[in-house]
């Protein structure tokens, strides 16, 4: 709003509800539905509302800073995260701190070790090496939410995606498109170890045991990081090397842009030659030639779900936090121009 200070009462005007239901979205506080939580805080964002934290946080003893642990900024998933973690806190009246582990484990150690996270009321962390023995053995006192990829002992909350089963159907669908050789971008066979390049790889091949179509070794083909640079390449390789494919699947859309990039240069065209599907459904995704099939694991909702979760620990009495959460976020296929719109004939 122009001219004055945003109050709740303009927030409940503009979204259309009370003031009461506003106060109960932006503390986190159940009863309302997932279409009035939506307008509340696009209510919220357009008109700049923030909480009037300072007071509330002095009483409690709290900093209002949250810290967000992850492996990188190098891409646009884990930026596109913090972006809606941080408006999501900001409603709530806390701010968002990054801080980059480069997912290493003397990194991640660092990161989490007490001294580190003491000025924040909460931490979500995104660990890629170590686990919640490390975490438990840290002594971290506030509380902590993980986020990421593999199953970790019950100690903590826990959002994830549902990356078998996202994976499973975007190469599901490829296949159903009339596929046959489909090339893994980031595939990796590491056994016994959960990350998401692996569950992603084992969603891979589920499908194509569903579908009884054998996979060709040759098409599973690893990547560094899961960057536009890393897709690219991986995707020259293959020509190099020889390897025929009709379908693509990218475990990152960032991959997936590469390799789009890779199979104009070689001269195939997409989706007539080679079908294309990523993951993660980057905004970039809707504005390429062809615009990109994604997997879309409804990163709104998981900000929520994030945000909701740990300020439930960090504003609870510690005698009254409820029991540990684990939350799988399922993935749903945006169909775009990189895949064909109907099976062959």
């Amino acid at each position: 709003m122009m001219g004055g200070v945003v109050k709740m009462s303009d927030v409940a005007r503009e979204a259309g509800v009370s003031k009461m239901t506003v106060s109960n979205v932006i503390n986190g506080r159940p009863g309302a539905s997932d279409d009035t939580r939506a307008r509340v805080l696009e209510a919220v964002a357009r008109l700049g509302y923030r909480v009037n934290a300072t007071a509330r946080q002095l009483r409690a003893g709290r900093s209002g800073a949250i810290g967000l642990l992850v492996p990188h900024l190098d891409g646009p998933y884990y930026s596109h995260l913090a972006a809606r973690l941080d408006t999501l806190a900001r409603a709530r009246g806390y701010h968002v701190i990054i801080e980059r582990t480069g997912a290493s484990r003397e990194g991640e150690l660092s990161a989490i070790s007490p001294e580190r996270v003491r000025p924040y009321d909460g931490v979500v962390f995104s660990p890629v090496q170590i686990d919640t023995a490390d975490v438990r053995r840290a002594g971290v006192e506030v509380p902590v939410l993980l986020l990421g990829e593999r199953r970790l002992a019950g100690e903590f909350d826990h959002v994830m995606m549902d990356n078998v089963g996202g994976a499973e159907l975007a190469t599901s669908y490829l296949l159903e498109r009339g596929a046959r050789r489909i090339a893994l971008i980031g595939g990796r066979t590491d056994a016994g170890v959960d990350s998401m390049a692996t569950l992603r790889t084992r969603g891979y091949r589920k499908a194509h045991a569903t579908a009884g179509v054998p996979v060709d070794e040759q098409l599973v083909v690893d990547a560094a990081s899961f960057t536009t640079k890393d897709g690219y390449e991986a995707v020259m390789r293959l020509h190099r090397d020889g390897a025929r494919f009709d379908g693509a699947f990218a475990l990152t859309d960032a991959a997936a842009m590469g390799a789009l990039r890779a199979l104009a240069d070689i001269g195939l065209r997409v989706p007539d030659d080679v079908q294309v599907v990523g993951f993660d459904n980057d905004a970039e995704g809707e504005y390429l030639v062809p615009r990109l099939t994604t997997m879309d694991p409804d990163n709104d909702t998981m900000a929520e779900r994030i945000m909701d979760l740990l300020l439930r620990r960090v504003e609870a009495d510690p005698s009254d936090v409820g029991d540990v959460v684990e939350s799988v976020m399922s993935a749903r296929i945006v169909v775009r121009e990189s895949t064909r719109a109907h099976v062959p004939g």
